[in-house]
């Protein structure tokens, strides 16, 4: 049984991660910022910790919650979305909110809990998107978003130097059916998430710092 700590996860993709682990058998920590998230968490047989990844006064407890408890996996799930495009500047308040969400929760949470995951020799992966992607970029389509992802993942690539015993993967997880991605999405959620799984599963040594689709291909250029 693995032990696998979810940031993030009262929705969507990160609701996914918890029902799949759970129903594999496997413990599961799960965060979520108020109570009706908790309840789903809990709901599932997660364990659950209130944190509020935008607010580093409230990821800053974190490390003490977990209690010094080997973490296998570690998700970082969290994100939000703006969608404007690069014909007007974002508001002081939407680069605030995507970036406090997207890059400051994340590289505030990776501190508190990498001993944990480098005591497991584990990984610690966090969802960014195919969107991020600087070379293959398609349009500025929600470019604060884009900007947000890709920042991410030079946090977590980066971040590798520092702590060797485990893993750090950023994971795209396509275009899926959450409502950030629409109805018309072509994946359903737990689509994606099994994929993820099967990524996570597959892991290498070759494959930290790396960004990696939901389908298994290891993305060419970022």
């Amino acid at each position: 049984m693995a032990t696998v700590l979810v940031i993030g996860a009262s929705r969507g993709i990160g609701l996914a991660f918890v029902r799949q682990y759970r129903e594999a058998g496997h413990r599961v920590i799960a965060t979520a910022r108020d109570d009706e998230g908790l309840e789903r968490l809990r709901d599932l047989g997660a364990e659950t910790l209130r944190v509020d990844v935008a607010q580093p006064a409230s990821v800053s407890g974190l490390s003490w919650q977990l209690d010094g408890v080997d973490i296998d996996v570690a998700l970082y799930v969290a994100g939000v979305i703006d969608r404007g495009n690069a014909t007007s500047p974002p508001t002081q308040q939407a680069f605030d909110a995507v970036m406090h969400t997207n890059v400051l929760g994340l590289m505030q949470v990776l501190p508190q809990v990498m001993s944990m995951v480098e005591a497991a020799g584990g990984v610690f992966a966090a969802l960014s998107s195919s969107m991020a992607q600087i070379g293959p970029v398609s349009g500025s389509n929600s470019w604060l978003y884009r900007a947000s992802k890709a920042a991410l993942n030079m946090a977590v690539s980066s971040a590798r130097f520092d702590y060797p015993a485990a893993l750090l993967v950023v994971l795209d997880p396509g275009w899926v059916q959450t409502d950030m991605g629409g109805a018309s999405a072509p994946l359903t959620v737990d689509a994606s998430v099994r994929g993820l799984r099967t990524v996570l599963a597959g892991l290498t040594a070759e494959d930290n710092g790396r960004l990696i689709h939901h389908d298994g291909r290891r993305a060419a250029s970022w």
